[in-house]
This record gives structure tokens, C-alpha cells and sequence, in this order.
């Protein structure tokens, strides 16, 4: 079955909340929505240079195999506006800092990829394989930790 739940932090702490629409709460924010241990949707305001909304694990384009599934990803963008979000969230940074901020954030964004590009490996060793590349739930605790975010009750288990 997999994971599922959505947690909206709103700059002093963590809610359950639902995905199908956006908060309406002062920014800066953060929502995350993962599905299945597979795929996470990061919505945050304000932007910055991203466009607000980021996937870790698959995007939905490359999971449900279907281009109308979500906008085009880019992850490089993406991580400029986390970087930027971070930023605004701790008073400011460093050029330096954000940069070296975006350069974390960037390995746990999920780029589309074309599903048929992907390779199942049956003989592969799972239990050689780190949590955070079989759970998008334990890629989504480290993400929000390298935001320096407290962890939605769920995640921290």
C-alpha cells in the first residue's frame, strides 16, 4: 500500500492537512503530500525563482506515466526557490549560502524522466539500498531536515 499523508508547516510547526487545496496562511509556508511512498509534492510559498512546487521520489509525469499529470519539472529552478525559501525563512543568507543550499537541495529532487528509460533491476539487493531511494517518506525526513524543519510527528518515527 505505501505511505500516504500531507503536512502543511506554517512557520511554527506542523498540521495534517488535506491536498487539494492551497492553505491560507501567512508565508512563508510549506506543504508536503506524499502518495504512496512513492511520490512527494512540495508546494511553498513565497517562490522565490522556483515555481512552487517540487517532487521528491517520481514526479507525477514519470509515475503515472502521463504528461498531463503535472507541469514539466525542472530541478534546477526548483532548487533555486527552496534555496531562496530557506533563506527568507532564517532572515537571510550569503550568496555562498544559498548556493551551497541549492547545491543540497538539488540531489533530492525528482526530475521527469521517460518510464521507459527506467530500469528494475530483479537481481538488485534491496537491503543494500539506502531507505531514502525506496521511501519517498524517509527522502521527504531528510529534505525537510536539510531545510533545518522541525519533522511532522509521522515522519519522525
Amino acid at each position: 500500500m505505501g505511505f500516504f499523508g500531507t503536512y502543511l508547516f506554517d512557520g511554527s510547526g506542523w498540521t495534517a492537512c488535506e491536498s487539494d487545496h492551497l492553505p491560507d496562511v501567512a508565508e512563508p509556508w510549506l506543504l508536503i503530500d506524499i502518495h504512496a511512498s512513492d511520490v512527494a509534492t512540495v508546494v511553498y510559498r513565497p517562490e522565490g525563482r522556483g515555481s512552487g512546487v517540487a517532487y521528491l521520489g517520481y514526479t507525477p509525469r514519470t509515475y503515472f506515466e502521463n504528461d498531463e499529470a503535472s507541469a514539466p519539472t525542472d530541478i534546477e529552478v526548483e532548487a533555486k526557490g527552496l534555496a531562496d525559501w530557506w533563506a527568507q525563512r532564517r532572515g537571510g543568507a550569503t550568496e555562498a549560502a544559498r548556493a551551497s543550499k541549492e547545491s543540497e537541495l538539488i540531489g533530492f529532487l525528482a526530475e521527469d524522466l521517460d518510464p521507459s528509460e527506467i530500469e528494475y533491476d530483479e537481481e538488485e539487493d534491496v537491503d543494500a539500498l539506502d531507505d531514502g531511494e525506496i521511501f519517498v517518506e524517509v527522502k521527504a525526513a531528510r529534505f525537510l531536515q536539510a531545510l533545518d524543519l522541525p519533522l511532522p510527528e509521522d515522519l519522525a518515527r
